[in-house]
């Protein structure tokens, strides 16, 4: 009867285990979850603000027409990407678009002295900090929820449970040019 009374114990034990590490790992993915919608947010606010730069710079710059299509391009693609490694790539491609999109400025004095164009090209500087600021967080969470699936004991339920492995939002081959936040000189 007492080896009975152990099993149970034993099997009691386990199943509160369980039940533990899947209420972190659900924590720990709600995280990773919640910190994407936050990237989400601002990348949504960035390609708002993109039509208006483009509009002012056009009234300077209307020969530099490729420049201004490639940006309408690569925010477009931003825009359709889904999940967090289509959203980087797309992203460090409207990144360098919006990079020759500024560079302009220096040539056209008139445009760089235009209020509208200073404000916006402030808003956007303020919102690349922010979506730094926000993708550190996100790499962050998905550290924690990969480290936590993949950390023993709870790495035995992970797998049952669904938990797999996020992807981080990464920055790839042009991470240098993306991790600094673009020059705006007025």
């Amino acid at each position: 009867m007492s080896t009975g009374w152990i099993v149970l114990g034993v099997i009691v034990v386990l199943v509160l285990f369980a039940f533990s590490a899947y209420n972190r790992l659900v924590a720990l993915s709600q995280r990773v979850g919640q910190a994407f919608a936050d990237i989400d947010v601002q990348l949504k606010q960035r390609h708002d603000l993109i039509p208006n730069l483009v509009e002012t710079v056009k009234g300077y710059a209307a020969h530099e027409r490729g420049t201004l299509d490639d940006v309408i391009k690569a925010r477009n693609s931003a825009m359709s990407a889904q999940g967090p490694a289509q959203v980087s790539a797309a992203e460090n491609q409207l990144s360098g678009a919006l990079g020759r999109l500024i560079a302009l400025s220096e040539a056209y004095p008139d445009l760089k002295a235009n209020a509208n164009f200073q404000q916006l090209a402030s808003e956007l500087s303020d919102l690349e900090n922010k979506i730094a600021a926000s993708r550190r967080f996100f790499n962050n969470a998905v550290q924690e929820y990969n480290t936590g699936i993949q950390q023993m004991p709870a790495a035995l339920f992970a797998g049952m449970f669904g938990f797999t492995r996020k992807e981080f939002f990464d920055l790839g081959t042009s991470r240098t040019e993306v991790e600094a936040a673009p020059q705006v000189k007025f």
